[in-house]
This record gives C-alpha cells, structure tokens and sequence, in this order.
C-alpha cells in the first residue's frame, strides 16, 4: 500500500483552489469546478467539495460541519532562511498567520499558517546534521 492522492474536502473548490494556486504556487492539472486536481509528485493531490463525496460514498459524515483540525500539510524547504522568506511570502500574500517562524525544541526551524478553510499547515527545515568523529561516540 502506498498513498497516491490527498484531497482536502471543502465547502468553496473554487475558493481554495484559488488559494493554493495563488498564495502556495500549486498549477491545477484538473478543475471540474467542484474537483480541482494539483500538480504535485509523486502523491496527487486535490480540493474536492464535499457533497461530491457524499454522492460518490452515500455516507452522511460529508453532510456534517468539520470541527478541529483533521490533517496537516507539511512543506519541506532547504535552510531557515527559506522558511523564513516564504513564511513572509504567503502571508503577504494572504495566507493566515498561525505561528512565525522559530526553532522549536527539536531543532526544526518551523511556521504554521492557514489557508482559507482554516486548515493549518507547516513550513519547516532540517537542522542542519553534523558529521560525527570517533571521539564524540
């Protein structure tokens, strides 16, 4: 088993295609309006409106109101630097500031903002790894 699409469900496609497309840089490989599929490898990635879910499944979970956060999107980028400029970036550009960027305990330089769902998602970077030497084992 491999995960191949990830599909954030939504009340307004159109809406939050719009962000991911202009705030986050996605291309949209789809757009039947109420499906709009990214560009994004190796796992494909959509924006489905529920009730297509709901047609598609009959089952009557995709009527109910989302509460709470359900998933998460992380963003990989190369150095701190990075997380910091895009950070600025997409908040600029529209996206809702959750948490600026800032190293946390585990030493990921990470920020967290939200798209117009609400959905909240990551930037973050790797701390740098160090080579170690004999002496330090």
């Amino acid at each position: 088993m491999k995960i191949d699409l990830i599909t954030i469900l939504t009340g307004d496609a159109p809406k939050l295609s719009k962000f991911y497309r202009e705030v986050l840089g996605f291309s949209v490989v789809q757009n039947s309006e109420k499906y709009v599929e990214l560009a994004n490898t190796p796992v494909r990635f959509a924006i489905c409106e529920r009730p297509i879910m709901t047609q598609a499944t009959g089952h009557k979970s995709y009527r109910e109101k989302p509460s709470g956060q359900s998933f998460e999107l992380a963003f990989m980028l190369d150095s701190p630097a990075e997380v910091d400029a895009k950070y600025a970036e997409i908040i600029a550009n529209g996206a809702t500031p959750v948490k600026a960027p800032a190293t946390m305990p585990w030493g990921m330089h990470t920020a967290f903002f939200a798209d117009p769902d609400g959905n909240i998602h990551e930037l973050f970077c790797h701390p740098k790894s160090k080579k170690k030497t004999l002496s330090q084992f």
